[in-house]
């Protein structure tokens, strides 16, 4: 079939673990460990050698972030105060990985929902915050478990992979080089998470997406016109997570935290707020959008705090939930999934015509933004 060069998105799939962990759950857990800590360090913390961890609470979970319960593929040694942390069997190498399980279920609706053949697949690129082993390639695994005969790799700009992934895709439609990619964001961010550290054991939330970027040409009738991406990165120490392959320490003290996600809020809070802003108003500009017309924004979701502000930058107005949709209070920050989420559980209802924005930032500082318009 012929061609046009003209990348559109014909579906988006989502996977979303069964188990789920409340504000209440966690903090009953979070605050048991506390009490435990400070109870075994009681002599020191009194001489003031060590010092006296604080309690959390549901109020100030849902104030810092509008987080209330996150998904998880392992809750119960999450919420075990002599554990905090996931805890997954081992799998043979004969036996399909854990993240490659979930991104596979995100990539089979995606197909499903366009109804599309794996015949007609030619690449998979596995785009998320962090990798279950450095090779094989993540994407390889799926696309050898979905029966895919191309290619596929990995890609990691921590909350921004999936923007960047679709803006990759749609270069490989542009230039002839595919006609249907799948884009895969399978995101295990549980076990990223310092779950004792106080001010971040709440953020994040398992998940799995994907989007289906093709060619204008074979896609369905019903589907998403991209027109135009744009990528940004800014390097920053304000999140970071050192663990490695060089290094092979596990945080079980306070001392070892930075192998574990660790962010400095406030800080990327008043950075990356203006960075996204006036990089989605200039994109707009550039691509003959009114941004303060846009029918819908599907924002990165990590903060309501951070989404209010930067919607309402970009629109001239405080945005309501059908502005911008927010899924971060049931799923929590789910790295670059988040943003899919809100697509695909938000972008149904909207009419042919009608013009949105998915975008995604985060770590490095990074940021994507695509502009979308349905077709149909």
């Amino acid at each position: 079939m012929k061609t046009t060069g003209r990348p559109v998105i014909s579906a988006t799939g989502l996977f979303t673990p069964a188990e789920s962990i409340s504000n209440e759950e966690l903090v009953e857990s979070f605050n048991a460990f506390v009490e435990r800590h400070n109870a075994r360090f009681a002599d020191e913390i009194a001489a003031g050698e060590v010092e006296a961890l604080q309690p959390s609470s549901v109020e100030f979970i849902e104030k810092a972030s509008g987080i209330k319960a996150r998904h998880v593929l392992n809750k119960a040694p999450i919420i075990d105060p002599d554990i905090m942390e996931p805890r997954h069997p081992e799998r043979g190498n004969d036996e399909i990985s854990l993240m490659a399980e979930i991104g596979v279920a995100a990539c089979q609706e995606a197909l499903e929902r366009a109804g599309r053949d794996v015949a007609d697949v030619d690449a998979v690129l596995c785009a998320a915050s962090n990798m279950q082993r450095a090779y094989p390639a993540m994407a390889i695994e799926i696309q050898e478990a979905l029966g895919i005969d191309g290619f596929g790799f990995d890609m990691n700009v921590a909350c921004s992979s999936a923007t960047f992934g679709i803006q990759t895709a749609a270069d490989y439609i542009r230039a002839g080089n595919a006609k249907s990619v799948l884009v895969v964001s399978p995101e295990i961010t549980s076990g990223h998470l310092n779950w004792r550290d106080r001010d971040s054991h709440f953020i994040f939330g398992d998940v799995a997406t994907a989007v289906l970027v093709e060619d204008a040409a074979i896609a369905p009738t019903e589907h998403w016109d991209i027109l135009g991406t744009k990528l940004k990165t800014v390097f920053s120490n304000n999140i970071r997570n050192n663990f490695g392959f060089l290094n092979r320490s596990h945080p079980e003290s306070r001392e070892d935290a930075d192998k574990l996600f660790v962010q400095e809020g406030r800080k990327v809070f008043k950075e990356v707020v203006p960075m996204v802003a006036k990089m989605i108003i200039e994109e707009a500009e550039r691509l003959g959008v009114d941004p303060q017309g846009l029918r819908r924004m599907w924002l990165h979701q990590a903060n309501t705090g951070m989404n209010r502000l930067i919607a309402h930058k970009v629109l001239g107005h405080e945005a309501n939930e059908d502005e911008s949709p927010t899924v971060l209070d049931t799923y929590g920050n789910t790295s670059s999934a988040g943003s899919i989420i809100a697509f695909h559980k938000h972008s149904q209802d909207l009419q042919a015509g009608d013009t949105g924005l998915i975008c995604s930032f985060g770590a490095g500082y990074s940021a994507g933004t695509v502009f979308v318009r349905k077709a149909a």
